[in-house]
């Protein structure tokens, strides 16, 4: 069945179907468009989330940036943000394979929708046309029979008549002839419109309009066919992303199942791990002894009491957690606030004078306050130095290896383009036709300027390394007796008393003071070793050594390029591996 043999009387129904669903198709179009402004939509909210929550703008250096959970957070957004990618694409495919498609259709189907009803049109209006002049035919056929009929009555009615003359006959029958023969006429001319109108009537309902609505009927299923196809690109445009999808989806569950917490902890060990050794008990204070002293005693400045608090029990205000950075009242102990000196026990020493009480206060202050400032520090983040001297030693430690390893690396990779600059400018030598070699001078002079920056930075790192122990072992200081210019001073790692007089205050609050640490046993030797090269030992820690000495190891290398050795007198400090050759025991 078609439309032209089924519908040939529906034409304002096929008109009104048609045009309806041209309208359903604008419809889709819009709907669809709508859709992809919400994907772009969601897409850049996805990407201004991703954006919003990265943390890339942290640097490397940072502390949880090496943690697992950070590393995973950031896969995550990033899948996100490939995510948002294909919905931004999903709404550029339907805009261009949907929208833009049936929009360049939609066109082309009303001009030639267009075309149809207008051919319809047309042949309507030719018939029609037909139509008229039948009818006009007819009419006059009628017309011109009536006056036949009364012409010929007339003659009729004449010829009868007694008092007419045989002139008035014969006049009257002419004209009744007349009239009859125009009335022929007439029936004939009406006879061959009607014929025409029957054959053009017959054209049309049987040729003409079937043969435009079955190509209507075709315009139509044309329509409803890309329409359709519309309905499962929109389908198969999600379906083509689902794979990438998937495979962000698989990337975030991959992302959660790489999350570590073991190793995040333990992370958090190797990145804050100070190396300061603990705090030691804290030693019980005899006040019942008062401030009596001998007069060996008196020779000291400082009463033992006050030597011990000030010496050992240092610790006694290590607080972690706590905010309070001063001394409380109930910390200090009675015998910070003397009695009057006895006559019995002597004149009271000169490094008291008249008011004992203020020269205790100031030689506690001497240690308190460097404690005070170093949380301070610790809180307000003090700016970072070249050598790391704001870090705690084993953490100033690994950032010096990690300098001195990349160092290496950039020294290495310049010495390689040197070399290779070198032999580039041996061949333009022999074969000048090659290239000009006065052209090279320049990068050999910059690759030349740029190993002797990095060999200083190199020896720069190195020193600083050593004086920083080269292992981060606890830094541990020596007590001595106060007067008015001594103060702690710090232990290089083998013992020995360093060269500076001032502590670093920012590490006093983490140090152990030890007043027994010159009588610790000396550790076991684990082998020997034959230095090969002169080691000056200038920095802290480090031990001086000459060619062809022979040497006890007491430490071997952990991987930091130092070894730990001692000499037959007792000397301990580090040397660099790469400076001996050693003979471990078995």
């Amino acid at each position: 069945m078609d439309w032209g043999t089924e519908l040939w009387d529906r034409c304002d129904v096929i008109e009104k179907h048609t045009h309806s669903g041209i309208e359903l198709v604008e419809k889709y179009v819009k709907f669809v468009k709508e859709r992809t402004e919400i994907e772009q939509n969601y897409a850049k909210q996805l990407r201004n989330l991703s954006k919003k929550f990265n943390l890339k703008r942290m640097g490397k250096d940072e502390p949880d940036s090496r943690l697992t959970s950070y590393q995973s957070f950031l896969e995550i957004l990033n899948e996100l943000n490939d995510y948002a990618g294909q919905r931004e694409l999903v709404a550029e495919n339907m805009l261009t394979d949907i929208c833009a498609d049936l929009t360049k259709y939609l066109q082309e189907h009303k001009q030639e929708r267009k075309s149809y009803l207008m051919e319809a049109k047309k042949a309507q209006q030719t018939l029609e046309s037909t139509n008229k002049q039948l009818e006009s035919s007819k009419k006059r056929f009628e017309r011109e029979w009536r006056e036949a009929e009364r012409a010929a009555q007339s003659a009729e009615k004449t010829d009868q008549d007694i008092n007419a003359t045989k002139a008035d006959v014969e006049k009257a029958k002419q004209q009744a002839h007349m009239r009859a023969h125009v009335a022929e006429e007439c029936k004939n001319d009406y006879a061959a419109q009607l014929q025409k109108f029957n054959k053009e009537q017959k054209q049309f309902y049987f040729t003409d309009m079937p043969l435009i609505f079955n190509k209507m009927q075709e315009l139509d299923e044309r329509r409803i066919r890309q329409l359709a196809q519309g309905y499962i690109l929109f389908s198969n445009t999600e379906k083509q992303v689902m794979p990438i999808i998937g495979k962000c989806l698989e990337g975030i569950t991959k992302a959660g199942t790489n999350v570590h917490e073991k190793n995040d902890t333990l992370m958090v060990i190797e990145q804050n791990k100070s190396g300061f050794e603990r705090p030691g008990d804290v030693e019980f204070e005899d006040y019942s002894q008062g401030i009596n002293r001998t007069s060996s005693d008196s020779s000291l400045g400082t009463p033992k009491a006050t030597i011990d608090l000030l010496g050992k029990n240092k610790s006694k205000n290590f607080w972690l957690f706590s905010k309070k950075s001063k001394l409380s009242p109930s910390m200090l102990p009675p015998f910070l606030t003397p009695p009057a000196p006895s006559p019995i026990n002597g004149p009271p020493s000169p490094k008291f004078g008249r008011d004992p009480l203020s020269y205790c206060l100031k030689e506690i202050n001497k240690t308190v306050k460097p404690r005070i400032s170093s949380f301070r520090t610790l809180r307000r983040s003090p700016p970072v130095t070249e050598d790391f001297t704001h870090l705690p030693p084993e953490q100033r430690r690994k950032r010096l290896q990690e300098k001195l390893e990349e160092t290496g690396r950039k020294l290495q990779k310049e010495i390689d383009q040197s070399e290779a600059l070198g032999k580039m400018k041996d061949v333009y030598e022999k074969n000048p036709d090659l290239g000009d070699v006065t052209c090279l001078a320049p990068q050999i002079n910059q690759t030349n300027l740029n190993i002797e920056r990095l060999k200083g930075e190199q020896n720069k790192y190195e020193t600083w390394l050593a004086e920083a122990g080269g292992r981060g072992d606890t830094p541990r200081y020596k007590s001595h007796s106060f007067n008015d210019n001594e103060a702690h001073e710090p232990l290089s790692p083998d013992g020995a008393q360093s060269d500076g007089g001032t502590p670093d205050t920012s590490h006093a609050i983490y140090a152990e003071f030890d007043d027994d640490f010159e009588d610790e046993e000396l550790a076991a030797t684990i082998g020997n070793c034959t230095a090969m090269y002169n080691f000056p030992g200038a920095s802290e820690g480090t031990i001086a050594m000459h060619e062809g000495e022979v040497l006890a190891v007491v430490e071997e290398d952990k991987g930091d390029g130092w070894t730990r050795v001692r000499r037959n007198n007792g000397d301990e400090g580090y040397i660099p591996t790469s400076y001996v050759s050693i003979s471990l025991h078995k």
